[in-house]
């Protein structure tokens, strides 16, 4: 398929493709869909090899959010049952941390809800992370903790973290369509505050939550120009008690689509699969692998994930290997304290000039003997009940 080759070429040289060839990766059919994860694992083994980075999530307060956001257990006024607490002290979070550090992570989350912190909370917060450093050698750490104030992002950074992890979550166009008490241009803010302090921005997406093609696309060229060095893509996890509870439009082939779009988009970045995968990639999860090069271990911040032992059976048996401490994530033009590929004008500069002749956009398959989709699994939907809050071991 010319689209394909082109589009491989294009990652190689970190060329951005056009709209109309990210359009035409999600209008694939299901019976060329072999064909495009193919070419996008040339483009993830080409910068990335066959490791796979494990990260680990410790949600420091759970649930109490005085925010809106459609998609979210943890907003204000849901009843989705899932647990509830305030922060967790520095060894209480550390001593979560090492579960998942033993488990294969390399990369500790450190989430808290809530529209973002006090300066109270970056102190509670960077004493945190000096607990898990100074516990745990070798870790990278990565604060989540809403939107930020001016200075806040120097504090953490100076306090050790490693990253800072604010998604866009959805097009600039429909943002409003899921969250009304804060703006896109709010998390924008966010994540040029974390690059500007040193931070390696991470900021991703939600699929699933009735947006189109075209908002997905806009979405993931924000997240390119915003030079986010680690792109978590979500598969939104339909919690009864949230608005979108009965948004169940993805399917496993769908999502790799999606994963496969965003590799050709940003190919040179840390495309992680998020929350979701066992929900909707389900059987399929190994050949996300071939797109991504970051998964999270054991679960997420409120639902259960498979084990963390099926987790690194499924890498070992995809022929990947768990990425260890002493290998560096990204390619090495990419870093830099979150500097990323845009520092002046280096992106630019090695890139081969665009001389291919535009690819052929796919057209979508006839539709009409497709498979019917997956009725909604609700089974697989699971209330964390384990791990950070509470008395049980968790999952890592």
């Amino acid at each position: 398929m010319d689209l394909l080759n082109t589009l491989v070429d294009k990652g190689l040289r970190r060329e951005l493709p056009s709209r109309d060839e990210a359009l035409a990766v999600l209008a694939t059919s299901d019976e060329d869909l072999l064909d495009v994860v193919a070419a996008a694992g040339k483009v993830r083994r080409h910068w990335f090899g066959r490791r796979v980075k494990l990260n680990y999530l410790v949600n420091l307060k759970s649930g109490l959010c005085p925010e809106d956001c459609s998609y979210c257990s943890q907003r204000l006024g849901a009843e989705t049952g899932i647990l509830k607490y305030t922060w967790l002290k520095p060894d209480e979070a550390s001593k979560a941390a090492a579960a998942g550090l033993a488990g294969g992570a390399k990369r500790v989350c450190l989430v808290a809800s809530g529209r973002g912190p006090t300066d109270r909370d970056v102190d509670r917060v960077s004493d945190t992370i000096k607990t898990i450093k100074e516990q745990n050698e070798g870790v990278e750490v990565c604060a989540c903790l809403g939107l930020l104030s001016d200075g806040q992002a120097e504090r953490l950074r100076g306090a050790g973290a490693d990253a800072y992890n604010h998604n866009l979550n959805t097009s600039e166009a429909t943002y409003g369509d899921i969250t009304k008490t804060h703006t896109y241009a709010d998390r924008v803010d966010t994540v040029q505050k974390a690059h500007a302090a040193g931070l390696s921005a991470c900021s991703g997406l939600i699929s699933g939550m009735g947006e189109t093609d075209e908002d997905l696309v806009d979405v993931v060229f924000a997240l390119r120009e915003l030079d986010a060095d680690s792109v978590p893509v979500n598969f939104l996890i339909p919690f009864e008690g949230t608005p979108l509870a009965k948004e169940w439009n993805l399917t496993p082939q769908r999502c790799l689509r999606i994963l496969a779009m965003v590799r050709f988009v940003c190919p040179d970045i840390e495309v992680r699969i998020a929350g979701g995968r066992e929900l909707h990639l389900r059987t399929l999860q190994p050949l996300a692998l071939h797109l991504a090069n970051s998964i999270f271990l054991g679960d997420y911040l409120t639902s259960e994930g498979q084990a963390g032992k099926a987790d690194l059976e499924m890498i070992a048996d995809a022929g990947f290997e768990v990425e260890t401490t002493d290998q560096v994530t990204l390619p090495e033009h990419r870093r830099g304290g979150g500097c990323g590929s845009v520092c002046g004008s280096q992106d630019k500069a090695d890139e081969a000039p665009a001389d291919t002749a535009p690819a052929e956009a796919a057209q979508p398959a006839p539709q009409d003997d497709a498979p019917a989709a997956p009725g909604p699994r609700t089974d697989l939907v699971t209330v964390r009940r384990r791990g950070a809050g509470t008395d049980v071991a968790p999952n890592a």
